[in-house]
């Protein structure tokens, strides 16, 4: 891989990558209040309550997320470990879009993965599910993320302070997901930027997907060109044009807008605890629990949506069909009635599953890959950069946001860096 540094534009970077702007505002990326005192008192009160969950959390402005706006029909969100898990293991009842997604449509993450449900849902998952699998974990590691997180610290080790949220945090999986479908370093922000403009990144992959089919590379692309699928008469096919776009669309987005917020809440739940990042600089196993318990305790997206395809009662509530049902991750991870003490951040707990990831079918396809990004990441910056601390004449990183959760900035110091050996690449 070229280096990144005189390739990626920073201030580009933060403009595309910053919370408080860009598409992620109307998220709700700039609220700062802290959501979960609300989520707990609603939760205490009852499992599952009408309404959308920014409007149940008092914020009054119009917020766009997955299952939002749709005005016309009622909304519910559920609150509680129990609720959201009952709902997720009810796929048929509890479904991931309002319609069936019509394969024969336009390119678009609507008739993606995302939307899918049932029998189609498994077909097109299987193509990639191994891909992004445990087990190639050591493929994407050694394929995209090892050379990124190097030329990233590369970049800034001899500088002796920097901010780690966006600049490192943010191009770490934009670069790597990028790359493994074959997209250029210097198109890397290209991409970011047209997210909302499927047919500009089409147009940025189609070549791409047209050298593929003639010539198969060892990446993402590569595989999606050599899938076959079949349909529900039981005829097999290679995907066409417009399947391998539509899962495009929603890889390239999943894999440059959610781990960069995850990576950067991980690296300041650990700054902010000195005692906690001593235990990990003298074992490093240690951070893989760090990383569970951050995404337990704070996970970047908290809530995605499902619809009721029937009348259906949820933990007391009538919810019915065609409603929106609103699964709150965040607040049925701190559920007490699973964890004890569940908002306090402690990585000695007992392990138990949370709902960081989603859960079901739907369960996040990249989780994998996000962990081997985090932890690749935060394992560099503590061998390279000693002395990793927070810089206390700067501000000191806070969590925002409400659909979308990350942290602000993380301005940092560090000693003499370690110099790196390339015999040990």
């Amino acid at each position: 891989m070229t280096s990144p540094s005189p390739l990626l534009d920073m201030a580009r970077v933060r403009d595309l990558f910053d919370l408080r702007r860009s598409y992620s505002a109307v998220l709700g990326g700039g609220i700062e209040d802290d959501p979960y005192p609300r989520w707990a008192a609603l939760r205490e009160q009852a499992p599952v309550h009408e309404g959308t969950p920014h409007a149940l959390s008092g914020i009054e402005q119009d917020l766009l997320f997955h299952g939002l706006p749709y005005p016309d029909v009622p909304h519910y969100t559920a609150y509680t470990y129990a609720a959201c898990d009952q709902a997720l293991k009810m796929p048929e009842v509890f479904a991931s879009s309002a319609a069936a997604v019509d394969l024969d449509g336009a390119a678009a993450v609507t008739n993606s993965l995302l939307s899918m449900g049932g029998e189609q849902h498994r077909r097109y998952r299987a193509l990639v599910q191994r891909s992004f699998g445990p087990a190639q974990a050591r493929w994407w590691i050694e394929n995209w993320i090892n050379d990124t997180v190097r030329l990233l610290i590369d970049n800034i080790a001899g500088k002796g302070g920097a901010e780690l949220n966006v600049d490192f945090c943010a191009a770490i999986p934009v670069l790597t997901i990028t790359g493994s479908f074959g997209i250029d370093v210097e198109r890397a922000l290209d991409v970011r930027a047209s997210l909302q403009d499927p047919e500009a990144v089409i147009a940025m992959v189609a070549p791409i997907v047209a050298a593929r089919r003639a010539d198969p590379q060892d990446d993402l692309i590569s595989v999606l060109v050599r899938s076959e699928v079949k349909d529900d008469a039981g005829t097999t096919h290679r995907l066409s044009d417009a399947e391998i776009y539509s899962f495009a669309l929603l890889l390239l987005a999943a894999g440059s807008g959610t781990t960069w917020k995850q990576m950067g809440i991980t690296l300041t739940i650990l700054l902010q605890r000195p005692e906690l990042l001593a235990r990990v600089r003298a074992d490093r196993e240690l951070l893989r629990r760090v990383i569970e318990e951050a995404a337990r305790w704070m996970p970047t997206d908290p809530s995605f949506a499902r619809w009721a395809t029937q009348d259906i009662d949820l933990h007391g509530v009538h919810i019915p069909k065609g409603s929106v049902v609103h699964l709150n991750y965040a607040a049925a991870s701190r559920d007490p009635a699973r964890w004890e003490n569940p908002d306090e951040y402690d990585i000695d707990r007992p392990l138990r599953a949370s709902l960081a990831f989603g859960g079901g079918p739907h369960v996040c396809l990249g989780m994998h890959v996000a962990r081997s990004e985090i932890f690749t990441g935060i394992n560099a910056l503590l061998d390279r950069l000693p002395n990793l601390r927070l810089d206390p004449d700067e501000e000191p990183p806070r969590f925002i946001g409400f659909y979308e959760r990350g942290a602000t900035s993380i301005p940092v110091l560090f000693d003499k860096p370690v110099l790196f050996d390339k015999e040990d690449a």
